[in-house]
């Protein structure tokens, strides 16, 4: 059985790619997207954190995220976000890919992977490369031609703080980097 390790910092930054189970192409839906909005709402009115990046693709997201000081628990954070989305999507009608029986045993639904992509930020290069790859990811995947034309990510934010142009993202800002899309 594999021996999944997490690197925990207390109060540190993260970045994370989440994907959807067999890459389905939940966001494209703007029901998932409400109840996905929902579900972040809820776990920061609860286990508060900074969300402090993110973009939203059809089967999967980019998170960059910074927890309070003495806090390195994500991974609840995690899960409670997952379940709060999967109680909305599926008490709403939503779609559920296949289960496995190794999924029903453990009471798992067919919304999510399993697992996620994390990685500890370590400094502030390591955190414009984790911010660059999230909001240019929708031009990775080809989705579109400019990172303006995709409005479902904090380009526009971080644009506004003077972060970016809003012509930023023309060609790869980190074109060796590619380990993120895990899953894929």
């Amino acid at each position: 059985m594999p021996n999944y390790r997490r690197n925990r910092v207390p109060g540190g930054r993260y970045f994370f790619t989440v994907v959807v189970h067999e890459r389905y192409h939940l966001f494209e839906s703007r029901a998932a997207r409400t109840f996905l909005r929902e579900a972040f709402k809820m776990v920061l009115a609860k286990r508060t954190f900074e969300l402090f990046a993110i973009c939203l693709l059809p089967d999967h997201l980019h998170t960059v995220w910074n927890l309070p000081p003495g806090d390195s628990d994500y991974a609840t954070r995690w899960r409670m976000i997952k379940e709060s989305f999967t109680i909305s999507w599926l008490g709403n009608g939503g779609w559920e890919g296949k289960i496995s029986e190794s999924r029903r045993r453990k009471g798992e639904r067919g919304i999510w992977q399993r697992r996620y992509w994390e990685h500890t930020i370590v400094d502030e290069d390591d955190l414009r490369r984790c911010v660059d790859y999230t909001h240019w990811n929708p031009r990775k995947h080809n989705l579109v031609s400019r990172v303006q034309d995709w409005k479902y990510s904090s380009f526009f934010r971080f644009v506004k703080m003077g972060d970016y142009d809003l012509n930023w993202g023309g060609t790869d800002p980190i074109p060796a980097w590619s380990a993120p899309e895990w899953g894929e």
